[in-house]
């Protein structure tokens, strides 16, 4: 009972941990909270419904529909909702958090009248692929959604770490003037950041919907909330942060839902985020600012 409890807090923390990469991408570039990135997320696990369920098609080809969808909605977040408002004189440094804020609330009303209210179920026959290990019944799409998690760290470390254009991003989110003068093409480079954290989410979104079989508008905004304290959990802007801030969280809301209120879940488990906090306000994996 208590390992299977493991395995599902770890497949629920993965989950969080891919969609606070995205938060996180965005963050450390821009320095803004991408407040429609719930959205974003709960399109790609729409799309997975609409591909799975309803066109009968294959697992493999949601994921691509879902990464095409939500690479295009951030491509259009960014260049209307966030580019006319960088660098502009008068403008509020909340204007971004704003602007996403109301983007965030245009999508959910939007599943509404395209996919409609209510729980939609999501169908794909990967996800009642199980096996037993002694009295423990684990699914494969539990391995899968933690396996892919980790890819996902690892390769966005090593793209930050070790490519040309993952120095450029770094360059970029250390200061934006600095990056151009040095030859890097700081509104790609912003673009791009924005586009890769929102095909995340729609990856994320899939593994969803495969996860729990069904999905729902109102989806979006408990899981970017999610993200947003994972991320402050975490060190803000901290890959490595983001991926144990998830697992912990994961972890935290399953432990409560088994041992102990399912109604207090999201309490209980954001009450020990704000005591770590107390202790370490950077984060787990943040830098202490000197004062």
């Amino acid at each position: 009972m208590l390992i299977e409890q493991l395995i599902n807090g770890i497949t629920l923390g993965s989950i969080y941990a891919i969609v606070a990469l995205g938060f996180t991408l965005v963050f450390g570039v821009l320095g803004i909270i991408n407040m429609a990135h719930g959205e974003i997320f709960m399109f790609g696990a729409f799309i997975g419904v609409v591909v799975t369920s309803t066109f009968k098609g294959p697992l493999w080809l949601a994921f691509l529909a879902a990464i095409a969808l939500t690479a295009a909605m951030g491509y259009l977040l960014e260049r209307f909702a966030l580019r006319p408002l960088r660098n502009k004189q008068g403008v509020s440094h909340l204007a971004p958090l704003i602007s996403t804020i109301g983007v965030s609330i245009l999508l959910e009303n939007l599943s509404h009248h395209i996919f409609g209210p209510g729980n939609h179920p999501f169908r794909a026959s990967f996800a009642e692929i199980s096996f037993q290990i002694g009295s423990i019944t684990v699914y494969l799409v539990q391995i899968v959604i933690f396996v892919i998690s980790v890819l996902l760290m690892y390769a966005l470390s090593f793209w930050l770490g070790k490519t040309k254009a993952g120095k450029a991003l770094r360059a970029t989110a250390e200061n934006l003037e600095t990056a151009s003068l040095l030859g890097v093409d700081v509104k790609r480079t912003i673009t791009m950041t924005v586009i890769i954290a929102s095909a995340m989410g729609g990856i994320a979104g899939i593994l969803v919907g495969m996860a729990f079989n069904s999905v729902t508008p109102q989806m979006g905004l408990s899981i970017g909330l999610k993200g947003l304290a994972i991320i402050i959990l975490g060190g803000m802007g901290n890959v490595k942060g983001a991926m144990a801030g998830g697992l912990i969280l994961g972890l935290a809301e399953t432990f409560v839902v088994v041992y102990g209120d399912s109604g207090y879940k999201d309490a209980i488990a954001f009450a020990a985020i704000i005591i770590i906090l107390l202790i370490r306000p950077q984060g787990l994996f943040g830098q202490k600012i000197s004062a």
